[in-house]
């Protein structure tokens, strides 16, 4: 096929040293909590993985944490890519699939298909679709190499689905989306489950869902990281800068939060910090998602802090996460979450840092939710539900925080 890149590797490795890395991933994802089946453990001993990226270290692609990207925009943004292993076992685990049932895969990278094909095994289908035909070539010829013959490749635009393939027993998106098609829901079979990484206010979490009736009920979520969307249904976080000094750029990510009074952010970003502290610790293996998803649910304008390392080094920021760090605005202040060590090994204090001429009461403000978070709900995990644009009211779940979208309503609620 013209255009399709060689996937034979250009180093001939014997079949036991891929399969020495094959064997060490999987314990790296058992290890990581990712990989938990017999089944998906053996999925990941199965797929020779590099050969999609032939370009790339073969051991580096047996890298747990290790995504490898296979394309960029003109503005340098990755538009496509290979995910880290550790987010496709922990994909696959929360699709619970079954031999014998029908997969569409939405967002082709090659590799995840196969697992996909050996999960459903021969009496099964998979359906792998992308916009890109360049990434649907990759993916073919890499199927192809690999002997996957139950896998069928599809360039369009997700944001339809694929009617001619549907009904599906499972649906698994491998990009970021910040909503959920129609489509999506109505190619899906009744208790069906769609796992997608959903942009809910700024923050991706790949989200397994199970359909009842015209809607979606969350089944967990996870903390992750996607490259965006494409076609109809892109719709990308805004960036707006408060400091733009190369290498130790300072912005607020803004996912349907108010505009910003930036310029006046800039100047309080500026101005002497002030902090508070809250009394609540973490582990230091202790995640903050629940914690930032209360304080996403619980308080209105939060947009993210996004800031490079290099910020943090000269001062500028307290913190620094590529995720971003919840950040409460307020006219010309703000203030984030941030930690510090204490005199406990291995534990860390929670607080605020505010800005601005309402710096102290916005950090104050913050350091009140923290608290809330760990005095009534540290122990709880939030429910998220996604219902069709129009929903009524009534209809939705009382309280939490709704999120509108083109095409849904997605609500999230704690008990």
């Amino acid at each position: 096929m013209d255009g399709v890149p060689d996937m034979t590797p250009k180093i001939d490795h014997a079949p036991e040293a891929e399969q020495r890395l094959r064997e060490a991933l999987v314990q790296q994802l058992v290890e990581l909590g990712a990989a938990r089946s017999p089944r998906v453990m053996d999925a990941f001993r199965t797929v020779r993985r590099h050969l999609a990226t032939p370009d790339a270290d073969m051991a580096r692609t047996y890298q747990a944490e290790v995504a490898t990207v296979t394309k960029t925009d003109e503005y340098g943004v990755d538009v496509s890519s290979v995910s880290a292993p550790r987010v496709q076992a922990m994909q696959i685990e929360q699709a619970d699939i079954e031999p014998g049932m029908t997969v569409l895969e939405i967002g082709s990278s090659g590799p995840n298909a196969a697992y996909l094909a050996e999960m459903v095994g021969e009496s099964g289908r998979v359906v792998t679709m992308d916009i890109d035909p360049e990434v649907t070539d990759r993916a073919t010829a890499f199927l192809k190499a690999t002997g996957y013959r139950n896998v069928t490749v599809v360039t369009a635009d997700a944001e339809h689905g694929a009617p001619d393939h549907a009904p599906f027993d499972r649906i698994v998106v491998t990009v970021q989306a910040a909503d959920v098609p129609p489509a999506w829901i109505e190619q899906l079979r009744e208790g069906g489950r769609l796992v997608v990484p959903l942009r809910m206010r700024g923050m991706t979490r790949t989200v397994p869902f199970v359909r009842d009736g015209d809607h979606l009920v969350s089944d967990g979520f996870e903390l992750c990281g996607f490259v965006p969307m494409q076609g109809v249904g892109e719709n990308r976080v805004r960036l707006a800068v408060l400091h733009d000094e190369h290498g130790e750029e300072v912005g607020l990510r803004l996912d349907g939060h108010p505009e910003p009074d930036t310029a006046a952010l800039a100047k309080a970003l500026a101005t002497p910090r002030t902090t508070d502290w809250s009394g609540v610790t973490l582990a230091g293996d202790e995640s903050n998602e629940h914690l930032d998803l209360w304080l996403t649910t619980a308080l209105d304008n939060l947009p993210l802090l996004a800031a490079k390392p290099e910020a943090r080094a000269r001062g500028l920021v307290a913190s620094a996460s590529p995720l971003g760090i919840p950040t409460l605005v307020d006219g010309g202040s703000f203030a984030y979450r941030t930690v510090r060590a204490t005199d406990v090994e291995d534990r860390y204090e929670l607080g605020a840092v505010g800005h601005g001429p309402q710096g102290r009461q916005l950090a104050e403000r913050l350091v009140e939710e923290i608290r809330a978070w760990d005095r009534d709900h540290r122990g709880d995990r939030a429910h998220i539900e996604v219902y069709p644009a129009g929903t009524p009211d009534d209809r939705l779940p009382a309280g939490g925080r709704r999120v509108e979208r083109r095409h849904s309503r997605v609500t999230i609620t704690w008990p």
